[in-house]
């Protein structure tokens, strides 16, 4: 290598230490601005839709707003009175809490759990039993099944069994008694969590190197669980965190099968979330100010529980 040219390879970091951070940075966005101009629509939606309207609910949660009448400031007194004077929010966020810390991890193991069994078919049984697992996250008259099945009178299936095995002798009020709703509804949650990280996991598993295998073979991996997580999980981890996003979004967001299954509100409120309190402030209400504080508490809770999430998945593999 010639003088000159080691002379042009020592000097590129040093002018590159001596820009500052925005300057570098202003420096590549101009090398890579076709990127950038096929990006800015998306970029353009995502700051329209989602982070203004996050700013906006944190500045209205500081008012009290109607939507009628000009915001009026209030400061922390819609946050005090949540925590404070609304009991009703605090079974909302214990239901909630139990809800998410059931649901989450369960439909996530379960949907990875499957999506691996599903992986090791044959291509074609694979499309079928992907369809039948598929189906119910996808599925317009799942809840009408449910409501078949555990129907408060003598004709519903799980009442007419129980009462000709002799376990009962009048029908139980399953959607109608506080005692089993909740767990009625986390079943049904669960039944219908194979849904979209279902089939993120099914392409992960499949875009795995299956060499990969042969070298962790010669390397010491003695079986299927250690390929599963020294190698197979470490690899899949975009999907993986896709998964664990959805995850947590719907075991936060889970009012739909309590609205199909139990009404609104639940009996004794006895299902009801921070989603369906939301609901109860900002549609029906109209205290969109109040409201947006419950929007805040919530989006807090699940920014936080990504995290978490992410620092879990960091450490697969290790």
């Amino acid at each position: 290598m010639s003088e000159e040219t080691k002379t042009v390879d020592t000097a590129r970091p040093v002018a590159r230490d001596e820009m500052s951070k925005w300057q570098w940075t202003w420096k590549e966005m101009k090398k890579n601005k076709t990127a950038y101009f096929m990006l800015a629509p998306f970029l353009l939606l995502f700051i329209i839709f989602t982070v203004l309207p996050v700013l906006l609910s944190i500045i209205l949660s500081l008012t009290d707003f109607n939507m009628l009448e000009f915001p009026n400031w209030k400061g922390i007194d819609n946050y005090i009175d949540l925590f404070l004077n609304d009991d009703i929010f605090m079974l909302a966020v214990q239901n909630t809490l139990i809800f998410a810390c059931i649901t989450g991890p369960v439909s996530y193991i379960l949907s990875l759990l499957v999506a691996w069994f599903v992986n090791e078919l044959p291509p074609k049984i694979r499309a079928v039993v992907t369809l039948i697992f598929y189906a119910p996250s996808i599925s317009g008259q799942v809840y009408l099944i449910w409501k078949t099945l555990f129907s408060s009178d003598a004709y519903g299936w799980a009442n007419a069994t129980l009462m000709d095995l002799g376990l009962i002798n009048a029908p139980i009020l399953w959607f109608e008694d506080a005692a089993y709703v909740m767990p009625l509804c986390i079943v049904v949650a669960l039944w219908t969590s194979l849904g979209t990280a279902f089939l993120s996991f099914i392409a992960g598993f499949q875009t795995v190197d299956r060499s990969m295998y042969e070298a962790a073979a010669v390397d010491g991996i003695k079986n299927r669980w250690q390929e599963l997580w020294f190698i197979t999980l470490p690899t899949m981890r975009p999907q993986m965190m896709f998964g664990a996003v959805l995850a947590i979004t719907n075991s936060f967001g889970f009012g739909a099968v309590v609205d199909a299954l139990c009404g609104f509100p639940s009996v004794d409120y006895a299902a009801h979330t921070i989603m369906h309190h939301l609901n109860d402030y900002g549609g029906q209400r109209f205290e969109v100010g109040y409201a947006s504080a419950i929007a805040v508490v919530l989006f807090i809770v699940m920014f936080a529980s990504n995290i978490l999430v992410k620092k879990a998945l960091a450490k697969v593999g290790e």
